[in-house]
C-alpha cells in the first residue's frame, strides 16, 4: 500500500489533517488502532477556541457544530463565595469560545472521510514507525490478522502520548521538558442541565472545582483530588456534596443534582517533546505535548499542529519548498509553549498545592483579585482561554 501521507491515529489531529489534506487534493490514509464506535465516544476535551471552531467551518465541519454547540462569551471565577465573570468578547475584540465535545468533532470528521474520502483504516494497530530519516518511510501495521506495510513520502504521528511514532524519534535528539502535579482531577458526567450558563472555575480552601457542559442537558464537573485517587472511593452523593461546597456563592445560585453518568480520573501533567519533526516524521497533537486541562487547551493545540502541517504540506506540493516543513516544529512550538505557560498559570492559579502555606494561599488570591479587578490582567487570560491564531 503506497500514499502521500501516513497518518498514524484517527483522534481530532488525525482526523483534521486528513480533512486539510483532502481539500488540498493530497492523498494519505489513516491507521487507527481502535475501532470506530471507541473513537466516537472517547470522552476528552470540550472546550473549542475561536481559531479551531474557525478552522473546522473551514474544512467544512460546522454544520453540526453551529447547530448543536454551546457558544459562550466568557467564564465565571468562583472565590471567598464571591463570583466574577471575565468577558471574553470585550477583552478580545470580540473573540469567544463553543462548548463542543471531541467525540462530536470526531464524528463529524469520520462522517466526511466516509463520504468522499482519505481512507481511514480503523482496527490497524501500527507495530513500527521505520525509515523516517530517508526518502521512503514505512509503516508497519497489523489489520484482520494480516501485517502490512504503508510505503509513504511523509508521516504524520497523531497517536497520542501513548503511541508508537514519537519512538522513532532518536534519544540522541529527543528533549523533553515536563512537570507532574501533586492532584489529580475526578469528572463527573452527570445527566442534568449545567447549573449555570457559562463554565465556572472555583478557587476554595479544600481544592479546586470546575462546572462544565457538554450539552443543554448534560453535566460535565470536576473536583482537585489527591494524585492516585480512584474514582471508585468517592460515591456520586459525596461527590455532589464536594462539588456544592466548592462552588457555593453568597447569593441564591444552587447546584443542580441528577444521575452520575460516568466517573473517572484525570493525572494532571504538563510534558513537551521537542523537536516536533524528525526526518519526515512529524509529531502532532497528545504525541508532542500535554497540558494540564484547567486551560482547555489539548484539543485545540492539536487542531493548530495540523493547520501548520497540512499548510506546509501543501506548499511543498504547489512549489517544491520545503521551507514551511522545515519551520513546522519551530512554528509550533512557539504556540505549544504559550499554551503550557497559560495552562500551567491557570492550574496554579485554580488549584490548592497540599505543599503550600498561608503565604502562597495569599498569593493565589491576590492574582485573582488582580485579574477580577484590573482590565489588563483579565485581557490576558481572556487571550489566553480564546486561543492564539492557529499557525
Amino acid at each position: 500500500m503506497r500514499t502521500s501521507v501516513g497518518i498514524v491515529g484517527a483522534g481530532p489531529a488525525g482526523l483534521m489533517l486528513a480533512r486539510l489534506l483532502r481539500l488540498a487534493g493530497i492523498d494519505c490514509v489513516v491507521l487507527e488502532c481502535r475501532d470506530r464506535a471507541y473513537v466516537e465516544r472517547r470522552q476528552r476535551a470540550g472546550v473549542l477556541e475561536q481559531g479551531t471552531a474557525d478552522a473546522l467551518r473551514a474544512a467544512g465541519a460546522g454544520e453540526r457544530l453551529d447547530r448543536e454547540g454551546l457558544p459562550h462569551d466568557g467564564i465565571e471565577l468562583r472565590f471567598g463565595r464571591r463570583r466574577h465573570r471575565v468577558d471574553f468578547p470585550d477583552l478580545t475584540g470580540g473573540r469567544r469560545v463553543t462548548v463542543y465535545a471531541q467525540t462530536e468533532v470526531c464524528k463529524d470528521l469520520i462522517a466526511l472521510a466516509e463520504t468522499d474520502g482519505p481512507p481511514v483504516l480503523f482496527e490497524a494497530e501500527v507495530l513500527a514507525v521505520e525509515d523516517v530519516d530517508t526518502d521512503a518511510p514505512r509503516i508497519r501495521f497489523r489489520r484482520d490478522g494480516r501485517e502490512e506495510v504503508l510505503e509513504c513520502a511523509y508521516v504524520a504521528g497523531c497517536d497520542g502520548f501513548h503511541g508508537v511514532c514519537r519512538a522513532a524519534v532518536p534519544a540522541a535528539v529527543s528533549r523533553v521538558h515536563e512537570r507532574s502535579y501533586p492532584y489529580a482531577w475526578l469528572g463527573v458526567l452527570a445527566d442534568v442541565p449545567p447549573s449555570h450558563d457559562e463554565l465556572v472555575y472555583a478557587r476554595h480552601d479544600r481544592g479546586f472545582a470546575l462546572l462544565s457542559m457538554r450539552s443543554p442537558t448534560v453535566s460535565r464537573l470536576y473536583l482537585q483530588v489527591p494524585e492516585g485517587t480512584k474514582a471508585e472511593e468517592w460515591t456520586d452523593e459525596e461527590i455532589w456534596d464536594e462539588l456544592a461546597l466548592r462552588l457555593e456563592t453568597a447569593d441564591d445560585w444552587r447546584l443542580e443534582r441528577g444521575p452520575v453518568t460516568q466517573k473517572s480520573v484525570t493525572p494532571m501533567r504538563s510534558y513537551v517533546h521537542e523537536p516536533m519533526r524528525y526526518g519526515r516524521l512529524f509529531l502532532a497533537g497528545d504525541a508532542a505535548h500535554i497540558v494540564p486541562p484547567t486551560g482547555a487547551k489539548g484539543l485545540n493545540l492539536a487542531v493548530g499542529d495540523v493547520v501548520v502541517l497540512a499548510r506546509a504540506l501543501e506548499h511543498e506540493r504547489r512549489t517544491g519548498s520545503t521551507e514551511l516543513l522545515d519551520s513546522y516544529s519551530a512554528t509550533c512550538l512557539r504556540r505549544v509553549w504559550q499554551a503550557e505557560r497559560f495552562s500551567h498559570d491557570m492550574t496554579a492559579l485554580l488549584h490548592r498545592d497540599p505543599r503550600a502555606g498561608s503565604f502562597d494561599d495569599r498569593l493565589q488570591l491576590a492574582r485573582l483579585d488582580r485579574i477580577t479587578t484590573g482590565r489588563s490582567a483579565a485581557a490576558d487570560l481572556a487571550e489566553g482561554y480564546t486561543g492564539l491564531p492557529l499557525g
